[in-house]
């Protein structure tokens, strides 16, 4: 199984209070990989990402879809190298494509992420 995919169904078994839309779209690039709807009727996306070392590969499509969508939108990125699964703001996205994984992220760990996640909205 890929890396990724393995991400995606690890968040999906840990947020059981959210109804995720996984979006598999070549139309338009850049789309984060999930919309989110959290038990409080809030919306959001998450862009998931595995980094194999400190960096986390983002394209121009996925910086100028945080960057045109600040609110709402996150990116998820597990550390292969650490195990550790950190969660960033959209509104972040430069910088964490500037300063990778060094980036100080909203939350780390599964627990946290998802929680934190599942709490959008209250």
């Amino acid at each position: 199984m890929k890396p990724e995919r393995k991400l995606w169904l690890d968040l999906k078994k840990n947020t059981p209070t959210i109804c995720w839309n996984r979006i598999e779209n070549m139309a338009v690039p850049g789309l984060p990989d999930l919309l989110g709807f959290s038990k409080y009727q809030h919306f959001f996306t998450v862009e998931l990402k595995v980094s194999r070392s400190n960096s986390v590969r983002l394209s121009p499509h996925q910086i100028a879809f945080h960057v045109t969508h600040p609110k709402n939108t996150f990116i998820l990125v597990k550390s292969l190298a650490t195990s550790d699964w950190k969660l960033y703001d959209g509104k972040d996205v430069r910088e964490l494509d500037a300063c990778g994984l060094k980036l100080a992220a909203r939350c780390s760990g599964l627990e946290a992420c998802s929680l934190t996640l599942a709490e959008l909205g209250a």
